[in-house]
């Protein structure tokens, strides 16, 4: 996992409440269990026109006007700007790895589900939940501001608006940490590699029976 480091992003609203999984990354996708690949992928069913399965060339799909994600003025976002309790549904780890392969890297949102929260910063994706009044206000000013781009700092833990606004986020230390360092979970474990490897050996030395 990388690390996370400060960076200045292009934010793309999804006006929606209650957006799931299954509509992050439709079921049908979640055959593989490798990380990358899923971001073509992402939000598919709102997407394109047509039904996606796994294995189609999506350049030749016709991809839905209506969705925001589709709008040239949005392409190359960062940033999702998003409603209340997204994530929710199943607990599929594959929306986040959609969300970081589309190339999402903060996801502001009012709510996130619990297992949805959880997995994005075993991901290297920064969840933030900020206040109604607060995604309201960023909402009225992506609609009238093209380019709209927030910078984010997770070391100071503040997303500067373009007219020098500061807004302050909450994280916890320790998954702050994680993601300041690049730890997912193997990274945490292979922290302790000496120790682990000292173990190994004297349990060698005292039952060697077991690796006979």
């Amino acid at each position: 996992m990388e690390k996370f480091t400060p960076f200045t992003g292009l934010i793309a609203p999804l006006d929606r409440n209650n957006v799931d999984t299954d509509a992050i990354i439709p079921k049908q996708f979640l055959k593989s269990i490798q990380r990358s690949g899923f971001g073509p992928n992402a939000f598919d069913e709102w997407r394109y026109l047509d039904h996606g399965e796994p294995g189609m060339d999506n350049t030749t799909r016709t991809p839905n006007p209506n969705f925001v994600l589709n709008q040239e003025r949005y392409r190359g976002a960062s940033v999702l700007l998003t409603r209340a309790n997204f994530g929710c549904g199943s607990s599929r780890e594959h929306a986040p790895w959609a969300l970081a392969d589309f190339g999402f890297k903060v996801i502001l949102a009012e709510s996130f589900a619990d297992i949805f929260f959880n997995n994005c910063f075993k991901n290297g994706l920064l969840p933030v939940a900020l206040s109604k009044p607060e995604i309201d206000a960023l909402f009225g000013l992506i609609e009238y501001t093209p380019g709209f781009a927030l910078a984010v700092n997770l070391e100071a833990q503040t997303l500067t608006r373009p007219d020098g606004y500061v807004i302050a986020f909450e994280v916890d230390p320790f998954r702050k940490e994680c993601l300041l360092n690049g730890w997912d979970d193997i990274g945490l474990t292979l922290r302790h590699a000496g120790e682990i490897r000292a173990f190994e050996e004297e349990r060698k030395e005292r039952f060697p029976w077991m690796f006979a």
